[in-house]
């Protein structure tokens, strides 16, 4: 039987947003180079809307963009998108999906898979909060930063919906606050020092 090498190092960013995310996501993915050796995983926290991004998304990169299936291999240089209603976890290297745990109220799933990368993922974590409302991955920021992982946070007067960036602000957690063209900037200069 052969055993597949589940130790994965290179950096995962999480991109969490809902309304007005698009706007933010298109500006983002459009000034990243597609060989960083990076995976970008973005975290739209809709709960029962179908998802598009992953039509949307492809016109805005050279990386290939993939909806996130079960047990779906985590490779660099690409970009993966949760689909609508599932909590999304990683473990042994690949994506792992549960029905959502907060069915109700605004959704936590930036949150959970935040917490869960800080738990089963060897390689350096960039966790950016952009547009939408509430304050979905707030809460798991300052985890983030103790395990060594950046997190930026969307300029709020760059976003349609800034509550999220400015819940994420007030967690007292975040490294740099940043326009979707700076947050691209910033990943650059981070995955050439991760290598």
């Amino acid at each position: 039987m052969k055993t597949k090498n589940v130790t994965k190092t290179f950096p995962i960013i999480c991109v969490g947003g809902s309304a007005g995310g698009l706007d933010a996501y298109t500006r983002l993915l459009e000034h990243l180079p597609a060989d960083m050796g990076v995976a970008i995983v973005i975290v739209n926290h809709v709960r029962n809307v179908a998802t598009f991004l992953h039509e949307i998304l492809p016109y805005h990169t050279e990386m290939p963009v993939e909806l996130i299936t079960e047990k779906l291999d985590i490779q660099p240089n690409h970009v993966f998108i949760i689909p609508e209603g599932r909590d999304l976890h990683v473990l042994d290297g690949e994506f792992r999906l549960k029905p959502i745990s907060k069915p109700r109220g605004w959704p936590d799933v930036i949150t959970v898979f935040l917490r869960s990368l800080t738990e089963h993922w060897d390689g350096k974590l960039i966790a950016i909060i952009v547009s939408g409302y509430d304050g979905d991955g707030a809460e798991a920021l300052c985890g983030i930063k103790e395990t060594g992982g950046i997190t930026i946070a969307q300029k709020p007067e760059t976003a349609q919906q800034p509550d999220m960036p400015e819940s994420a602000i007030a967690s007292g957690c975040i490294d740099f606050i940043l326009s979707p063209e700076g947050i691209a900037k910033e990943i650059v200069r981070i995955a050439q020092t991760a290598q």
